[in-house]
């Protein structure tokens, strides 16, 4: 697929920002409430607008602080995605008029060298009408009227953008099919506040695109960043790199945008293909860790657990062991989960995390025949056989994969309903050790024929 040009939106915090991203990209995407400074990170996302497409981003709203101050760090990812951009929509409000963070933003912006499109957001009713007209005094010309909320100027918006980001093919811009063997390795990067998650992005992309900070949950937003890993061999894989929001405990989780968040991370983690949990060697596995894990698991996801700051780790020996321990314990049901030592900070093992992830997507993905299938199935219930409640044998028929991306496998037999969960356990970790699975979730149906004098 050919490159598409990139459209940032900037303006100060609450006049709009992310309900345009929402509006353009078609779905709810980027977290709204309505107090300022919801967006921290720059997220992007795929849009389309009377049938031109183009990249959208939506960045943190401008505020005038020191660079070393979370929203002066903020600041300072908002400026590299305009200057990234082909065009940037500066957005005000309407409704609320010109005020003097708007002249700074516009004053910023006729310093670089990124066109600018003003938007008059909110600009429905009479009561914007002033606001509108106070905008010309900001020197972008004839500023568009818009309703991110409404969808009204949606028109004016196209032509606003078209001489800015059409170019020569861009009819030819197809979106193909993705291979989901050979696209993108979806990797998501989940963990409690503070563990690391965004550093750790950062150090793998190779430059700050994350904000990071002493501050537990400056992440807010899942963000997806599109990336090439190019492996110790040479090849070069496509990776979807997506950051989340720190997940704490539900009990200490009050603040509404906080579970939104939250909320936000699991659905993060939906459209993984493989996680990766995060954890602070400095402090340990906690039990929130293991629910984070359990989750993951729940989910289907194939599961890697990570060890961030091993740099500064107090006795790294016993530390792993106590953990590996603890896993195996609290996560009985897949047991051997991939457990690797990180560090952020100085950069270690992280081509190892980026190989271990597309290794366990491989198994994630893996689809056995019927007929290697049946014939370890025949010895596994020849070396262990079914028990016989009540003095009535089970009789176990044939076993089929019906499904991948988690493998999932369908049981056939007679009175199956009362196997017990112990036996399906021992099947399970046998297709895991036996045909190549791993430590990925695996699903197990069992059903029984059609009795044909059943009415």
């Amino acid at each position: 697929m050919a490159k598409l040009p990139l459209v940032a939106i900037v303006g100060r915090p609450n006049v709009g920002k992310s309900t345009l991203f929402n509006r353009l990209v078609g779905k709810r995407i980027a977290l709204v409430d309505d107090r300022p400074g919801v967006t921290r990170d720059r997220r992007e996302g795929d849009a389309t607008l009377l049938g031109m497409e183009f990249r959208i981003i939506d960045t943190a709203g401008v505020e005038d602080e020191d660079p070393d101050t979370l929203p002066g760090r903020m600041r300072a990812q908002t400026q590299a995605a305009v200057r990234e951009a082909d065009v940037a929509l500066f957005l005000i409000d309407a409704r609320a008029g010109i005020v003097p963070q708007d002249e700074e933003i516009a004053r910023w912006l006729r310093s670089e060298d990124t066109p600018v499109i003003l938007m008059a957001n909110k600009a429905e009713g009479k009561a914007a009408e002033g606001g509108v007209l106070e905008a010309y005094a900001l020197g972008f010309g004839q500023p568009l009227a818009f309703s991110a909320e409404h969808g009204d100027g949606l028109v004016d918006l196209f032509e606003a953008l078209r001489p800015h980001i059409e170019y020569e093919g861009f009819d030819d811009v197809v979106d193909e099919p993705e291979d989901e063997e050979n696209g993108p390795l979806k990797l998501a990067i989940v963990g409690r506040p503070n563990a690391g998650k965004s550093t750790l992005v950062n150090r793998i992309l190779g430059e700050e695109r994350m904000i990071t900070g002493p501050e537990a949950g400056i992440t807010r937003d899942a963000i997806a960043i599109e990336w090439q890993w190019t492996a110790p061999d040479g090849q070069v894989r496509p990776v979807r790199l997506i950051d989340t929001a720190g997940l704490r405990k539900k009990a200490k989780v009050q603040d509404k945008l906080e579970k939104l968040s939250a909320a936000d991370a699991m659905h993060a983690v939906d459209f993984a293909e493989v996680v990766v949990l995060l954890l602070d060697a400095t402090l340990g596995l906690e039990a929130q860790d293991l629910r984070i894990a359990d989750q993951v698991l729940q989910e289907g996801r194939a599961l890697i657990i990570a060890l961030n700051k091993w740099d500064v780790a107090e006795n790294p020996p016993s530390l792993f062991q106590g953990v590996r321990a603890a896993l195996e314990e609290g996560l009985a049901q897949v047991r051997g989960v991939p457990l690797l030592t990180v560090s952020a900070e100085t950069g270690r093992g992280m081509d190892q995390l980026i190989q271990a992830a597309f290794d366990v997507r491989e198994a994630w993905s893996k689809r056995v025949s019927t007929g290697v299938l049946n014939r370890w199935f025949e010895k596994a219930i020849e070396i262990n056989p079914p028990p016989a409640p009540g003095g009535r044998r089970i009789k176990l028929r044939y076993l089929t994969q019906a499904k991948t991306r988690p493998p999932g496998f369908i049981l056939f037999g007679t009175r199956v309903d009362q196997l017990p969960e112990s036996y399906k356990r021992y099947l399970m970790n046998g297709i895991r050790k036996d045909l190549g699975f791993g430590a990925v979730p695996i699903r197990l149906t069992v059903r029984a024929p059609r009795n044909p004098f059943d009415r």
